[in-house]
């Protein structure tokens, strides 16, 4: 039994300058000549020859009953490389074709007489297309794959042609507008052909963006600021807002101290995810109108030089984490070291140095009101 051929081809790239009006000529006739590279794909391999790949050159006429189908005889003579010596050999027979709309590209199939060292019918099938250059005047491409349908030898040849065709006669006659997508836009027109059911188009039936509008005068969070003018649409409902819908921040000042581990004499953060950096985030986030100073202090041990030096690197290292992994712009938060200058337990103990090494965040408000309605 015959193996079954699968023959893939690449599509040609299309012009995009559409008209609005596209023709196909109905009866048209063509006369070419080509040239062609022959693969045998080195299928037959039977002493005393051994067939290799080769060239080739023919000729073709083509009529074009309809606007789609068209039917043509081909003749050909191949030069193929073989050992011990070359082969000459011919091909003929008959293909039919079909043109897909506004001439993409063709298919076609049909039977071919081919005789090499011997002679075999061949069944094959392939993609084309005719580039018009005016005048009557078009080039062909083509690529296709020849199937031996002989019982008791099965070969798979490939062919690569290009010719220049004349075309002449037939009748010109307009083609039918096609909406293959049912978008309202049509085919020769269509930039998108594939657009889903229901889905609104542009004029190129290409989808339109989906733009999300906001219901006038809706106040989702009830915050008495409409949507449209709510800068922080989702404040608590307890919280007293500014014109711009955000919660305002009723404290002159606001600190927080930070548990940060480092390394012995070193910056680098040894709990960088703990929670209280995510709960920092969230109040920053909850009152967009204040910025932060990061502070870092030390204790009394040590050269006062360094630990004013390191307090400034350790509190750089929690500026780079808040802003890095916790998404605070950089904009509202400072950092400043400040050593040992504002202990908070002057005794020379360890309970005192670990008091005094420390992270503190404070922050700054920009508005003083309220936070009940």
């Amino acid at each position: 039994m015959n193996k079954i051929l699968i023959c893939s081809a690449v599509a040609a790239a299309l012009s995009a300058n559409a008209q609005a009006e596209k023709h196909n000529k109905d009866n048209e006739k063509w006369v070419a000549g080509f040239v062609e590279y022959y693969s045998t794909d080195k299928a037959e391999t039977g002493l005393p020859n051994f067939l290799d790949n080769g060239y080739g050159a023919g000729a073709e006429y083509g009529f074009k009953f309809t606007p789609g189908w068209a039917i043509r005889l081909e003749i050909s003579k191949l030069d193929i490389d073989a050992s011990p010596s070359d082969e000459s050999g011919s091909r003929f027979g008959v293909d039919a074709l079909y043109f897909m709309p506004n001439d993409l590209f063709y298919t076609f199939g049909g039977l071919k007489f081919t005789e090499i060292n011997e002679t075999d019918l061949m069944a094959n099938i392939g993609l084309g297309k005719h580039w018009d250059l005016g005048n009557s005047l078009k080039i062909i491409t083509e690529v296709a794959a020849y199937q031996t349908l002989d019982s008791g030898d099965s070969n798979t040849h490939f062919g690569y042609k290009l010719g220049l065709a004349y075309a002449f006669g037939g009748s010109t006659v307009q083609a039918i507008h096609r909406d293959g997508d049912n978008d309202g836009v049509m085919d020769e027109q269509d930039k998108c052909l594939f657009t889903p059911a229901g889905i609104k188009v542009d004029v190129s039936g290409c989808e339109l963006p989906q733009v999300t509008v906001k219901v006038k005068d809706q106040d989702q969070d009830q915050d008495n600021v409409l949507d449209e003018q709510d800068k922080c649409s989702d404040t608590p409902i307890l919280d007293k807002v500014d014109a711009d819908g955000c919660s305002l921040f009723t404290q002159e000042q606001y600190s927080t101290n930070l548990k940060v581990l480092f390394a012995n004499n070193s910056s680098t953060i040894r709990n960088p995810d703990s929670s209280q950096f995510q709960e920092f985030s969230d109040f920053m986030s909850r009152f967009p109108s204040t910025d932060a100073v990061v502070e870092g202090h030390s204790s009394a041990i040590g050269e006062y030089a360094y630990n004013m030096w390191l307090s400034q690197a350790r509190a750089d290292a929690v500026r780079t984490l808040l802003i890095n992994e916790y998404g605070i712009s950089e904009v509202r938060l400072t950092a400043k070291g400040l050593g040992e200058s504002q202990l908070l337990d002057n005794s020379n103990t360890a309970a005192a140095n670990m008091v005094n090494r420390r992270t503190v965040v404070t922050v700054k408000a920009t508005t003083r009101e309220k936070v009940a309605r």
